[in-house]
C-alpha cells in the first residue's frame, strides 16, 4: 500500500507548507520540492522494475532495443518535464513553466525523428516500385 504512504506524506507536507507559508514563503516551496523529490525517490524502484520487465518483452520478442530505450528517454523526457513545469508553476512562474513544456515537446520530437525515419522507410520498401 505504497499509495497510503505517498499520499499521507503528500497531505503532511501540504499542512505543512500552509502553515509555514504564512510566515516563511521560501520555506514553505522549498518543502514543496522536497516532498516531490522524496516521492520521487520513493517511485525510482517501481520505475526500475517496470523498464526490467520492458527490456525483457523485448529480448524475449527479438526487438531492437533502441527503439525500447528511445521510448523510455521520451517518456522520461515528458515525466521531468512536466515535474519541472509543475514546481515552477507552484512557485508562480506560469510563462516559465510554459516553455519548460515546450522545452520538453520539442526534445521529444528530436527524439522520435530517427523512429519516425524508419516508420517512414519500412513503408516506403513495402509499396510496390
Amino acid at each position: 500500500m505504497e499509495i497510503i504512504q505517498i499520499v499521507g506524506l503528500g497531505i503532511v507536507a501540504t499542512l505543512l507548507a500552509l502553515v509555514i507559508k504564512e510566515q516563511k514563503p521560501l520555506f514553505a516551496f522549498l518543502l514543496a520540492i522536497a516532498s516531490g523529490a522524496i516521492i520521487f525517490l520513493f517511485l525510482i524502484g517501481k520505475i526500475t522494475d517496470v523498464i526490467h520487465v520492458l527490456e525483457r518483452l523485448a529480448v524475449q520478442a527479438d526487438l531492437n532495443l533502441v527503439f525500447l530505450e528511445t521510448i523510455l528517454k521520451i517518456i522520461g523526457i515528458a515525466y521531468i518535464a512536466e515535474f519541472g513545469a509543475q514546481v515552477t508553476r507552484d512557485a508562480g512562474q506560469g510563462a516559465i513553466a510554459s516553455k519548460i513544456e515546450l522545452a520538453g515537446k520539442v526534445l521529444i520530437l528530436v527524439m522520435a525523428v530517427p523512429i519516425i525515419q524508419i516508420i517512414i522507410e519500412t513503408v516506403v520498401n513495402l509499396l510496390p516500385a
